[in-house]
């Protein structure tokens, strides 16, 4: 129920709250690659909240990521870190909440065939690095999984569907997502997205050999304190999807194998 008047409350200041009754479902936004800065964070004459806090306790899904202005990317930064976004303006500061679950496609590259010898470009993997570095850095190291999809053939299409189907797996979050508010009570946090200091230690730390594997790691892949914090989060979350208990070594390999790798041939 707070969660619902949370989002209700965004809804109605903007003006689009239906008929005035609370809503029950989780927001979910897309905006155009074309959107305007103001559009995605908020702004106006008369200040209105933007895409980024109409998504509040939802999704805001942006399609073809390096399409969209590199100034208008980075203004998502702060609401990222904070779950909050501040619009100033001379007669007044206005801010709205964004705590969003920030989902982004995007090609490897400018033709989007990197990988494929038929009909990948000669420039690779040189027009990926180019491509993707439109995206800046503080920003991907924002986004917790990276996943590589291949493109799906015309045999793919044929075969029966996986063992566990979408409803298996929608049930399995739900269930691990139930568990969060319920660990974190008394911390002001409601799930390990927004475990911090002591919370974070005290839910999040691993075991020895986790521990080992995790402060390897971000010596090779030269982790920032941001990213190092958020594998421990994504970790935590990969062992309430399994149901356990606390958070081991497996866990850990897995969080790591999200973060961000160079853009290969």
């Amino acid at each position: 129920m707070p969660e619902a008047l949370e989002v209700s409350m965004v809804a109605s200041v903007a003006g689009t709250l239906e008929g005035g009754r609370i809503s029950r479902a989780r927001p979910y936004r897309a905006p155009h690659h074309s959107a305007s800065m103001a559009a995605l964070t908020g702004g106006g004459l008369k200040v209105r909240p933007g895409e980024v806090s109409m998504a509040h306790l939802g999704v805001l899904f942006l399609d073809e990521l390096p399409e969209f202005q590199r100034a208008v990317l980075d203004s998502l930064r702060q609401p990222l870190e904070t779950g909050e976004v501040t619009v100033a303006r001379a007669n007044a500061h206005v801010t709205f909440p964004a705590r969003v679950q920030l989902v982004a496609a995007m090609n490897p590259c400018r033709c989007g065939h990197l990988g494929d010898p038929a009909l990948g470009c000669s420039r690779a993997p040189r027009c990926a690095a180019d491509y993707q570095s439109k995206v800046s850095g503080p920003l991907l190291d924002r986004i917790d999984l990276h996943v590589e999809v291949d493109p799906v053939s015309a045999a793919d299409l044929a075969l029966p569907p996986p063992a566990e189907g979408s409803a298996e797996v929608a049930e399995r979050v739900a269930q691990a997502r139930r568990l969060q508010p319920a660990r974190l009570e008394g911390t002001g946090a409601r799930t390990n997205a927004e475990l911090d200091g002591d919370a974070l230690e005290a839910h999040a730390t691993p075991d020895e050999a986790g521990r080992k594997l995790l402060m390897q790691a971000a010596e090779a892949m030269r982790l920032s304190a941001r990213g190092y914090t958020r594998v421990l989060r994504v970790a935590r979350t990969i062992a309430d999807l399994g149901g356990a208990r606390e958070v081991g070594r497996i866990h850990v390999a897995e969080a790591l194998s999200y973060r961000r790798q160079a853009p290969r041939a």
